[in-house]
């Protein structure tokens, strides 16, 4: 039982680790820029590689679906895209906060929060468009390319166009005197813990995933023998 189970423990105690650490590892005062709100950067930054990893999965099974026909890969492409939704909100939503105390306002046009928002909704049609078909062969089929399409997408909106343009976040044009975060600003501590935090989230947001499709299996079973 804890050999299978070694990565879900793994995964509280990366987790308790951070939300100790995270408030408690020092944090260097840079000219008033890095105030006390960096330490989102152990739960805003981790929720974008969890999405980035659910995602990848997703369109993985999305073609493994379209070379195989299995049911099963079409329900892990489904929970594992609706898990990524899911942290891709929870980043937009620890990005609002921290950007409301960190540049005035939490919604400043920013070239990636306008990337990620519409990314987002890239993904959101994606369900819109498995619930308006009732032909699950049909439905698995468009569905798995639509997945391949948004994936081919999200690149674009969230790591490509923001460094082409001025943004506050790292990476942008003109961003060297971001006001919320340089990565030359962050100290060893800080970076160790955000890595550890950001093994902690996505282990725990494939955890979710796993009991999701376990669920649904469970249902579309008992549907087919109802």
């Amino acid at each position: 039982m804890i050999r299978q189970s070694w990565w879900k423990i793994l995964s509280f105690v990366l987790l308790m680790y951070t939300c100790i650490m995270g408030f408690l590892v020092e944090i260097p005062v840079l000219d008033g820029r890095m105030q006390q709100t960096v330490r989102n950067l152990f739960f805003h930054v981790p929720m974008w590689f969890c999405m980035q990893t659910l995602f990848t999965v997703s369109v993985v099974y999305a073609i493994k679906y379209l070379r195989s026909q299995n049911p099963k890969h079409d329900f892990y492409a489904l929970e594992y895209a609706r898990t990524g939704v899911v942290f891709g909100i929870l980043g937009l939503i620890t990005g609002a906060i921290w950007a409301n105390y960190q540049w005035g306002e939490p919604w400043s046009g920013d070239p990636k929060q306008n990337g990620a928002a519409i990314a987002m909704l890239i993904y959101l049609a994606y369900f819109v468009l498995r619930g308006s078909m009732n032909d699950i062969d049909k439905r698995s089929r468009i569905s798995a390319v639509y997945n391949i399409f948004a994936y081919a997408m999200l690149f674009p909106m969230i790591w490509l166009l923001p460094r082409l343009t001025e943004s506050l976040h790292p990476g942008g044009q003109g961003s060297e005197g971001n006001p919320g975060l340089n990565p030359n600003d962050t100290t060893a501590a800080m970076s160790a813990t955000m890595w550890v935090a950001v093994l902690g989230w996505v282990l725990l947001s494939v955890w979710i995933t796993t009991l999701r499709v376990r669920l649904t299996i469970l249902t579309e079973k008992k549907l087919s023998h109802g």
